[in-house]
């Protein structure tokens, strides 16, 4: 491939990109004027988002239909055609239908159209065209901004799709926060993949119960020793009235090694150590871990009473490395 090549193919992408992003900006400033109906609307709604749409807009539909549910709106996506032959069951009094199509006019939407409007079910359209049949037949009324398809032939889906894939995000985002939806409750929704590790909670991970590692301050460190090997940590735990006072590692051993046996575990240890919350997420107790070059934090409670442990290599197991 020459350079002049290379330098075309870079220029078309440009060109497209900058096609859509201008037509995104164009609708950010100047959003249609039923969104904040419609985002109410969804947030009135008992049963679930219906989507429907066909081809590209049935690609975009079901995009949009996975971003709600994952964010706290119970959502799925019917096609159209599978409507028609049964489906329409799927559509219930209660729900609210988001119809995409971007001439307004798609045929097989006309049974969707109809059977919303018999029971009386809330209907969103999205649609290029103002007076098309689909939203003529719309409660709430998503128009998209008058903008060129990026494609050289001006015919492909590409603006309009990205238009319509945008005002779906932006639908979604806007439902999320007036609802309140917390981090948590996303990684219900994500539990797999590195995503739902970030959002792990460290409580989620930790080893608690008889798996402690703890010894009294005044335990002799031979008793102590054969604690860390027993629960495989390399760390124990030194408390006192049952709040955790101080920490012993391989490291702190390796400084007292000289009259190590004629020690305590209180005399040994490492006073006010590091310590993590059960409630905090485990990506912040491993990067405390990483920034001390440590390999494991007790959890403890309000009252400084150890809960738990997290070991670096649980955090490792669960992909936040």
């Amino acid at each position: 491939m020459t350079d002049d090549q290379k330098a075309a193919i870079r220029a078309t992408a440009a060109r497209v990109l900058t096609t859509e992003g201008q037509a995104v900006t164009a609708m950010a400033d100047a959003l249609p004027e039923d969104f904040a109906p419609a985002v109410e609307a969804i947030l009135a709604t008992k049963g679930r988002v219906i989507l429907s749409g066909i081809g590209k807009s049935g690609h975009i539909a079901r995009k949009i239909s996975s971003t709600f549910a994952s964010t706290g709106t119970p959502s799925a996506f019917v096609h159209p055609a599978e409507a028609s032959h049964g489906d329409l069951g799927m559509v219930m009094p209660g729900d609210l239908t988001i119809l995409i199509s971007n001439s307004g006019e798609t045929a097989e939407l006309k049974d969707i159209i109809a059977h919303v409007a018999r029971f009386g079910i809330p209907m969103v359209a999205i649609s290029g065209r103002p007076d098309s049949t689909l939203m003529q037949a719309a409660d709430f009324r998503l128009v998209l901004p008058p903008a060129p398809e990026a494609c050289v032939i001006g015919m492909a889906p590409t603006t309009s799709t990205t238009l319509t894939l945008a005002l779906g995000d932006a639908l979604a985002v806007a439902t999320m926060e007036r609802r309140g939806f917390l981090p948590e409750q996303f990684r219900t929704f994500h539990p797999g993949g590195k995503l739902g590790a970030q959002l792990s909670k460290v409580a989620q991970l930790m080893h608690g119960g008889a798996a402690l590692p703890l010894v009294e301050a005044d335990t002799p460190m031979s008793d102590t020793l054969i604690v860390m090997s027993e629960k495989s940590f390399g760390i124990a735990g030194v408390v006192s009235d049952g709040r955790l006072v101080g920490v012993i590692s391989d490291g702190d051993l390796r400084r007292n090694m000289t009259r190590l046996m004629e020690r305590t575990a209180g005399e040994v240890a490492t006073k006010s150590p590091r310590v993590i919350a059960p409630e905090d997420l485990a990506a912040e107790a491993m990067a405390v871990m990483s920034g001390n070059r440590i390999t494991a934090l007790f959890v403890v409670d309000d009252d400084a009473r150890p809960v738990g442990l997290l070991h670096i290599h649980d955090c490792l197991r669960a992909g936040l490395a």
